[in-house]
Order: C-alpha cells, then structure tokens, then sequence
C-alpha cells in the first residue's frame, strides 16, 4: 500500500459536488491505471461510473472476505459497523448477496 496524494485533485471540485475523500478517491483512481476504487457514498458512486472508474463498496470487500475466509461471517461485522453509525441501506443490508 502506497499512501500518495492525487495530483489531478484541483480538477475534480470543478466537475461535482463531492466531499473532499471522495474527491481524492477518484482523482487517485483516476491517475493510477488498474485502480479500484472504495466508495460507498452514492453521488461519488455515481460519478465514478460515468468516469469509467472500477468500484466497489465496505458491502463487497466483506463479501470478498467472507469468500476468502478472511471473515466467518458478513451478518456480524455489518452490525458492527452500524454500532459505530456506519450507514447502510436496508435494501443493501437485506439483499440476497450477502451471506
């Protein structure tokens, strides 16, 4: 893991609306060929699709790990996360996808 800061970040405040992490999530995604970006937040989301970014969310990396056998469980950690105020969906938290 590289902890860098983007240097196309002037350029993003321009186009949207969003929170300075989620600025600099698409701007190093954008810099950095065969990125994946960690976004959550709809709007940013919804902008990295249209700037063609690879994503995934906090749901899929537990998936990811559930798969790897990183974690026993999804279930425990999302209650974990909701205890610190970490927001999901129900729709997110109740679809078939997690196991």
């Amino acid at each position: 893991m590289e902890i860098r800061n983007p240097a196309s970040l002037p350029v993003l405040p321009l186009i949207t609306d969003l929170g300075p992490g989620e600025t600099e999530v698409l701007a190093l995604a954008l810099e950095t060929v065969d990125s994946l970006a960690i976004i959550d937040d709809g709007p940013a989301r919804r902008m990295a699709e249209a700037l063609g970014i690879k994503l995934t969310g906090t749901l899929g990396l537990l998936i990811d790990a559930k798969t790897a056998g990183l974690i026993p469980a999804v279930a425990p950690v999302l209650d974990q996360l909701e205890g610190l105020r970490f927001r999901i969906a129900s729709h997110t938290r109740n679809a078939d996808c997690v196991p």
